[in-house]
């Protein structure tokens, strides 16, 4: 219903309200405007894509639009790096996109403009200008004039209404036309149909023996440097790394000290008796600057959040309790009132507007309405119907289908800020009214009170609040600490022996970290230190940075350019498989190249073993009932050779394995409806594997230069 919202609003929507013939235009004049405040003005590129420029200006407008259509233009802390990568992210794909679009000759006319345009796929800029805020309907006739209207713009009021609405429905469309495109593509030719049937209805049974990787200890395979190398070389590709660098650091801690909490909770103590002995808990609030903001709201018990509840409603009014510790706060609680409140009350209203709720504009005269409400009230007296007389006179056309009957929780009512007070209070009276006329910033009401439900003791608090924050000492402290190890240790090998000798911990970082990258292992704002490593050389120590609450003193241990890893990075990635294969490599030796089951069941005292008596070891089987994951095996498990013979030792993922395949045979086939069924599934499986990746692939193969690290 509308007129909750407006009540709520306390008149938002007036404020906030548009005249949508004119307004979009000077919307997106001033999104064109008011932009490029984030670094300053500067047109240079940032990066190019396959050649084409991404200019300083032009990235740092999107910022902005973003940060003002998903946060109201506050954004704090890693907010910004995030909303920079995602609009980096977005300007990459899009210019990647539109080459592919130009190649295929994709196109977007004036029809489908206006198609998407005049209906409920319109982009969310004209929703929100053109949505009719009675109806919640978006007014096609008013956009349709607007259209008319904006096509006559010239200069940057056009360039914004094509950057704003015409490029992204174009681009959205286009992208729709690309992928039916890449899924319509995929398909499921006969011969591979008849090809996976055929594997999927042939099993075999096997008897096997598994030699598991754990037989041999990881303390007694040695895996070096050059086996780590020699197996990245080997697949260079999986391997290849960005430019990066490796961050090691030492932390100071400047958070607060027991003694900084201690002064908090002191200053508390002398500020208690002050405050039970002021009668105006709100102005104290304020003037002693708690870190919690005044509530005049009643809350139940239930919607106390602290664990000292108990002992804070059980206070007498004008007592006090506290101080006691609330989350990063030391507190003094205040009982400011307490009394039996509803958690939700029902009413029934008439309204008679005065002003228009998009405008402001005056629509009827405080007088006249006054009198109208009044007339309506005493008709209702008489015995009119309410029913009727809503039907016909209230103005608030959203609540017509409820006939004006509205119900409303307690926190809804009191929010004084979103809801309209002079509603609010009649609806928490204590006199007893159930019936009165009421005038707010919408008009005059007629409210009749119709219930109030499971009324509950409720409090009305004040806290005044003391953030624990560290003392001038503690934070001069740790940064003379970081000051000191950043002077005498000026290279990586010093630093390793200054905090050996003063007991120091070092967080080693053997991830890369990219140039572009913000965080820093726990370090969740270190944009600044990440900037310092890449002008940094290898080995050399920072001077001090401020993060999160502590000094941070951080060594640049390795400088990688693209390309392969060296070992050091990347040893965990690859370790544990090239100790699996050097295990493996041992387990034959053992076994013999050419085994029998029972030779190389008795070389590690394992049992023969079988396996897809069940029939479900198939060709195209995932994982083998009993064995697990294991692919080399299930391939094995249908070479002829092995039919004849016991197969050569197979070094797998879990283990090496010796098989010998006992039989194979054929199901019967599926009927004719599970076929087709199961082939409608693959067809839907095949679509679906080709809408993934593909936009990965084209990025690897555009010529992508990312110069963003220069500017922020």
């Amino acid at each position: 219903m509308q007129i909750i919202q407006n009540i709520r609003d306390k008149g938002a929507a007036i404020v906030i309200g548009v005249i949508a013939l004119s307004l979009i235009g000077f919307i997106l004049m001033d999104a064109k405007q008011g932009t490029g405040r984030m670094f300053g003005s500067n047109s240079s590129a940032i990066g190019k894509i396959n050649g084409e420029a991404i200019t300083y200006d032009e990235f740092n407008t999107k910022v902005k639009q973003l940060e003002d259509q998903q946060y109201g233009g506050r954004v704090t802390g890693n907010m910004v790096y995030q909303i920079r990568q995602n609009v980096w992210d977005q300007m990459v794909g899009q210019k990647i996109l539109r080459d592919e679009f130009e190649k295929l000759g994709l196109v977007f006319s004036s029809k489908e403009m206006s198609a998407i345009m005049f209906s409920d796929e319109a982009p969310q800029a004209l929703k929100q200008a053109f949505t009719d805020k009675t109806t919640g309907q978006y007014d096609i006739a008013k956009v349709q004039q607007w259209w008319q209207q904006a096509k006559k713009y010239k200069g940057e009021q056009m360039v914004a209404v094509e950057q704003e609405i015409v490029e992204p429905m174009k681009f959205q469309t286009l992208l729709n036309k690309y992928t039916s495109l890449i899924s319509a593509s995929a398909y499921y030719p006969t011969w591979m149909k008849e090809k996976e049937a055929a594997e999927n209805k042939t099993f075999a049974t096997i008897s096997y023996v598994s030699i598991p990787y754990n037989v041999i200890s990881d303390s007694a395979v040695k895996v070096t440097d050059e086996d780590i190398m020699n197996y990245v070389k080997k697949y260079p590709k999986l391997y290849k790394q960005e430019a990066g660098r490796s961050i090691s650091y030492v932390a100071f801690d400047a958070n607060p000290s027991a003694a900084d909490s201690a002064a908090n909770v002191a200053a508390l103590e002398t500020l208690k008796p002050l405050f039970i002995a002021d009668t105006n808990a709100k102005a104290f609030v304020g003037r002693n600057m708690s870190a919690i903001k005044y509530n005049d709201a009643y809350l139940s018990k239930a919607k106390l959040t602290m664990s000292q509840k108990d002992s804070i409603a059980a206070l007498p009014v004008g007592g006090v309790f506290g101080p006691y510790l609330d989350g990063s706060n030391f507190v003094l609680a205040k009982m400011v009132g307490v009394k039996s409140m509803p958690d939700s009350i029902k009413c029934r209203h008439i309204l008679i507007a005065t002003t228009d709720r998009q405008t402001g504009a005056e629509i009827l005269s405080d007088s006249i309405a006054k009198k109208r409400i009044d007339s309506i009230a005493d008709a209702i007296k008489a015995g009119a119907s309410f029913d009727a007389l809503e039907a016909q006179f209230s103005t608030d056309q959203a609540a017509h289908k409820d006939k004006g009957v509205m119900t409303f929780d307690l926190a809804t009512v009191q929010n004084k800020e979103q809801f309209a007070p002079e509603f609010g209070e009649f609806l928490l009276n204590e006199k007893g009214e159930t019936k009165k006329t009421v005038k707010t910033n919408f008009g005059w009401h007629y409210i009749e009170i119709l219930e109030k439900k499971n009324p509950t003791i409720s409090y009305k608090i004040a806290y005044m609040a003391k953030e624990i924050s560290p003392s001038d000492e503690t934070v001069n402290a740790a940064s003379a600490q970081a000051t000191k190890l950043s002077g005498e240790a000026r290279n990586s090998k010093a630093l390793d022996a200054y905090v050996a000798k003063n007991g120091l911990k070092k967080i080693d970082g053997s991830a890369l970290v990219k140039e572009n990258d913000y965080q820093l292992g726990g370090l969740q704002e270190a944009r600044q230190l990440i900037k310092w490593a890449f002008e940094a050389k290898e080995g050399e120590v920072s001077e001090p940075f401020s993060i999160n609450d502590q000094f941070i003193v951080a060594v640049v241990t390795k400088v990688q350019p693209e390309g392969l890893p060296d070992a050091k990075l990347a040893r965990p990635m690859v370790e544990s498989l090239v100790r699996n294969i050097k295990k493996s490599e041992e387990i034959i030796k053992k076994i013999g190249a050419t085994p029998t089951l029972e030779a190389a069941a008795a070389a590690y005292g394992k049992e023969i073993a079988v396996a897809g008596a069940d029939s479900t070891l198939t060709f195209g089987a995932q994982i083998i009932n009993g064995i697990g994951q294991e692919p080399k095996l299930i391939g094995a498990s249908f070479n002829k050779e092995n039919q004849t013979k016991v197969s050569a030792p197979i070094a797998g993922i879990n283990g090496v394995y010796v098989i010998k395949v006992n039989s194979t045979g054929v199901k019967p086939a599926d009927a004719p409806e599970v076929a087709a069924e199961q082939a409608k599934s693959r067809v839907q499986s095949i679509r679906q594997q080709v809408s993934y990746g593909w936009y990965e692939g084209l990025k690897k193969t555009a010529d992508i230069k990312d110069d963003r690290s220069k500017f922020n």
